[in-house]
């Protein structure tokens, strides 16, 4: 059966798009590979893009995530140049959660790690206190 998967990079990954394409094309899995600006879109076997997939994200575990994609790369249902131009469905909620990525991704790296503790909230003043100060004022 064939799957296509998006593999998105966190802005803060020192993996680029570029470098994942290039990884593939240089690896022995056959698969359709489509470049874009969050990462790379890939096409295949379901066993062959898993495995692909799985030696991707061990590039950098925290920066590097895997999304379903419905529809294979240039499908006509999905692709911009044969509706006319414009965001391609499903682009603005990519670009959504990619604005995430870089919380998520630094969650993830710290993991394991003592995070600091968050101060305890400050009780308000009371309101004899308040006519305290402005009587003393």
């Amino acid at each position: 059966m064939l799957v296509t998967k998006y593999v998105i990079t966190s802005t803060e990954s020192n993996i680029l798009p570029s470098d994942i394409a290039m990884k593939i094309y240089g690896s022995k899995y056959d698969v359709l590979v489509k470049e874009t600006c969050f990462g790379v879109i890939v096409n295949g076997e379901e066993d062959v893009v898993n495995a692909l997939v799985k030696e991707i994200r061990s590039l950098d575990p925290a920066g590097i995530f895997i999304k379903d994609r419905g529809f294979p790369p240039g499908d006509p249902r999905r692709c911009r140049g044969r509706r006319g131009g414009g965001a391609r469905p499903g682009f603005y909620m990519i670009e959504s959660e990619s604005k995430m990525l870089p919380m998520i991704s630094r969650a993830l790296a710290s993991e394991g790690e003592e995070t600091e503790t968050i101060p305890e909230k400050k009780k308000p003043l009371s309101i004899k206190r308040l006519d305290e100060i402005i009587k003393e004022g």
